[in-house]
């Protein structure tokens, strides 16, 4: 009875052992898809770059001085404090009026 007990307990501990490797890997696979580290979502990506005209400042389409560019970004005040540019992956990314990328929005993928 004592030995059933103890392949019980060693069997049951394997098994939960099992499922919260594969739930603790499940997570780990999810954040990556999020993580800046992802080169997807990486400033190091020439299309996430603030040195792509697309994404710079200096493109009239994300100026402040544009009155009419729908990609401003807005405090609760009314004040505009960035842009958001879509890259070609499907990242967005958020930038300060200067051009400093200030975060992201990774793909839904």
């Amino acid at each position: 009875m004592r030995k059933t007990l103890i392949h019980f307990g060693l069997g049951l501990g394997f098994v939960v052992g099992f499922l919260l490797c594969n739930i603790a890997l499940a997570q780990a696979v999810y954040n990556f898809n999020n993580s800046p580290n992802n080169w997807t979502n990486s400033p190091n990506n020439w299309d996430n770059s603030p040195n792509n005209f697309n994404n710079s400042p200096n493109n009239f389409n994300n100026s402040p001085n544009n009155f009419s560019a729908t990609n401003g970004v807005y405090d609760n005040r009314g004040n505009r404090i960035g842009y958001e540019v879509q890259a070609p992956s499907g990242v967005i990314n958020y930038f300060d009026n200067s051009g400093n990328r200030i975060g992201y929005k990774p793909t839904g993928k």
